[in-house]
């Protein structure tokens, strides 16, 4: 029997989470440090920054626009081909502000879910090891 079960496919990337973890991204640290004005400083439009996870085609997304009259709107989208979510007006500390504080928030709940399910594993006795027999 050769058919894939949607568990395993599961499973797979839960342990893709567990095996390579996302690298820290030095520049999301220093930016987290900023004092206000960092807008000032970067160029607000065009702005991004990308959720955490194993699959770019369930990654959130969060994009500074300008609009006319110096309005900035922040549009999220999952993965490549979402339509967007958008957030605004708001000026253009307030839309890098949001920015950072969207993705800081993914990358937390990121991390509490990975390390949920690294202790139910553990908890369970699942090991990497385990997974190739059958």
């Amino acid at each position: 029997m050769s058919q894939s079960d949607p568990t395993d496919d599961a499973l797979a990337t839960i342990a893709s989470i567990l095996e390579y973890p996302e690298p820290a991204r030095e520049a999301e640290k220093a930016s987290a440090a900023e004092t206000p004005g960092l807008a000032a400083r970067i160029e607000t439009e065009g702005y991004s920054k990308v959720g955490p996870g194993p699959i770019d085609s369930i990654r959130l997304r969060w994009t500074v626009r300008r609009e006319s009259n110096h309005q900035y709107f922040v549009d999220e989208t999952i993965g490549d081909g979402s339509r967007p979510i958008s957030t605004g007006p708001m000026s253009a500390d307030a839309a890098v502000r949001f920015v950072d504080d969207q993705a800081s928030e993914a990358r937390q709940r990121f991390e509490a879910l990975r390390n949920e399910m690294a202790a139910r594993a553990a908890a369970t006795g699942i090991t990497d090891d385990e997974g190739g027999e059958g």
